[in-house]
Formats: structure tokens, sequence, C-alpha cells
């Protein structure tokens, strides 16, 4: 029998968790969740409604009414009596507290997401005449500061495959499992640096997903869409030395089809290539915290550096929007606006001929 394919179970992953989650909740959350479910992934959907508990723990915690009761039994209305000062306070509680004895510090990152949700959530009820009040559109997202790309630089890609392919600087733990590991690493490293995918497409990646008549593969967007991205001959390279071993490995049930198989022979999952991707990368650079995602914006940064076309980048790396593209590599386009100097020439005396 065929292994489901890597969404659709992650699909049903979040759709359990976000039930477990609402059935905690009062009864009028499930069907704000339910009435976005045409229009938003499950993986947004479970993040509304862990941001919602954390709402509702919180409106619980201090409002004396409500302290003995459990969350469920929570009403409406009482959204209705909120004030807009409410919900600051909700948001200035956000930035630290203690939940089941541990720290939890939200940056202005985590406390967008967080208004996101909940103006999200007025906004439905207030559309269904459920409340008469969208509160929570008064209150301001925070504002984003954008953080540096953080990328490696072409010397420090050649550094990293190759210590992958040496095992160099690796400790003697980590050296014992590397001969088994070192051609489905060197794959996955070389997928991600040579197309820019995610992450959570890399690893959702079926056999039958490969095309090496054509050099693409297809993944499951971040949109909820499949898209061919395509290949060098390095990445092809790099495949076809890993699926000859992969030929030799046996799976576990449900991971026949998958591509990037773990130790365990299952489907590799995201956490396991996150933690792949630091171990090699921290003995390249202490400098820059490279992840994946890094790994992604290092392709962006060369694609874009090459071709200079933001659409190409954008409909690469699946962006709907080359907006969001744009803003990504904003530095990128001053370094070729600063470029514009050397081209043009008013006289012929250079500063240093005069």
């Amino acid at each position: 029998m065929n292994s489901q394919k890597y969404q659709q179970e992650q699909d049903k992953i979040h759709i359990a968790k976000t039930r477990e989650i609402l059935s905690t909740l009062p009864p009028y959350i499930k069907d704000f969740i339910n009435g976005i479910a045409d229009y938003t992934s499950t993986r947004t959907r479970l993040a509304y409604a862990y941001d919602i508990r954390v709402f509702f723990l919180f409106i619980r915690d201090n409002n004396p009414l409500y302290k003995e009761k459990e969350l469920k039994e929570i009403p409406i209305e009482v959204l209705d009596a909120l004030s807009r000062k409410d919900i600051e306070e909700y948001l200035d509680y956000m930035t630290y507290y203690q939940k089941e004895g541990k720290e939890v510090i939200n940056h202005e990152r985590g406390k967008a997401r967080k208004i996101s949700s909940l103006r999200s959530m007025y906004k439905y009820f207030y559309q269904h005449e459920m409340i008469k009040n969208d509160t929570a559109a008064l209150v301001p997202v925070p504002k984003l500061h954008e953080n540096a790309i953080i990328r490696l630089e072409p010397n420090e890609v050649a550094i990293l495959l190759d210590q992958v392919e040496s095992g160099e600087k690796l400790t003697a733990s980590q050296l014992k499992y590397h001969q088994k590991t070192k051609l489905r690493d060197i794959a996955i490293l070389t997928l991600l640096l040579g197309t820019g995918i995610r992450v959570s497409e890399c690893v959702g990646i079926d056999l039958n997903d490969v095309d090496f008549d054509n050099n693409g593969v297809m993944v499951h967007r971040k949109g909820g869409y499949d898209a061919v991205v395509y290949f060098g001959y390095e990445v092809e390279t790099a495949l076809l030395d890993y699926l000859e071993e992969r030929r030799t490995i046996v799976p576990l049930q449900g991971s026949e089809n998958a591509l990037f198989l773990s130790l365990q022979n299952k489907r590799m999952s995201v956490r396991s290539v996150e933690k792949m991707v630091k171990k090699y990368a921290q003995n390249v650079t202490t400098l820059k915290k490279i992840t994946p995602h890094k790994l992604r914006s290092t392709y962006g940064t060369t694609l874009y550096r090459e071709s200079g076309d933001i659409y190409l980048v954008a409909s690469v790396l699946g962006h709907s929007d080359v907006n969001t593209t744009r803003k990504h590599y904003a530095a990128l386009d001053e370094d070729r606006r600063r470029s514009a100097v050397k081209y043009v020439q008013l006289r012929d005396k250079k500063p240093e001929d005069q």
C-alpha cells in the first residue's frame, strides 16, 4: 500500500491537535475555526487555536468572575465587554509570562501574530453579528523591523558541502553515523541550496516526485498547491548518488515512498533536517545561526544577484506576492543602485588624476 502524501499526513496531525485545543475552548471558537477553513491552511488554523487559547487563559486568570471556571464556560459576551486597553494589556502580558513553570517570551513578531489572530477572530464574530464591537481592530499590529538577510557566502557553501563529504570537524559520536547518512545529507543540503525549497517541502518529497528526464521535482507549496521546481547538474548528481543507496534501504510501513529517510528508516521530519543543518553549519560559521530557511535565503540571494530578476526569484521561491520577495531582498536592491555610479562618467578625469 502506498504511503500517504506527507502534506496529507501533516494536515491530519494539525486537525487532530486543533480539535484537541477546541475541546477546551468555548463552542463559538469552533465556529470561528470552521468558518475560516476554506481560505486557511490546517497549520494556520492550529496556530490560531493556540493563540486564542492563550488569550482565554489570560481572560480567566485576570477576571475574578471566571477564575474558577473552565475556559469553555466563558461566554462570547466577554469579548464585547473587553476594551482596547484590555487587549493592549494582554499584548503587554505576552511580552513575558510563565506557562507550566517555563518562561515564555514574545518579541515583536510573536506579538504581531497574536494580535492578528485576535483581529481575525473578532472580525469573524463581528461580521456574523455575534458581537457588537470589533475591538481588536482598534489595536494596531506591532511594527516589524526587518532583519538583515542571514545567508552563507559562496565560499562558505563550498566549505559546508566539502565538510559533509569528508566528515571533517565532526565529533567522534557524530562520525559513527556519518558514513550511513553522508550521501543523504549531501543530497538534502545540495537540494536546499540548489533550489531554495522550504524544509517542509523537502521532507515531503516522494520518490516519484523526482523527474530526472526534465530535472524537476514536484513540491507541495505553502499555499496548498503543487509546483515543479527545476534543479541543475549538482543537485542531479547528489540525488542520483543518494538514490543508489536509498534503493538498498527497506523503509518502515508508511514511509515506502518517502525520498529522504531517517536512520530509523522512516520519513525524515522537519526537526531532523533542522538538527542536521545545524550540526554541519556550526562548523563553518559561529557568527551566523544557519537554519534550512537561511539556506533558502542563500539561494534567493544568489539567484537575485545573478539574474537581477525579482519576479523570477519570487516565482522560484513560491512567493504569491512579489512584494514579499522585494521586501526580503531590499538590501540587495540598494547594492545594485550603488553600483550604478560606476557606469556613468561625466568627464574624462577621475579624482586621482586631478
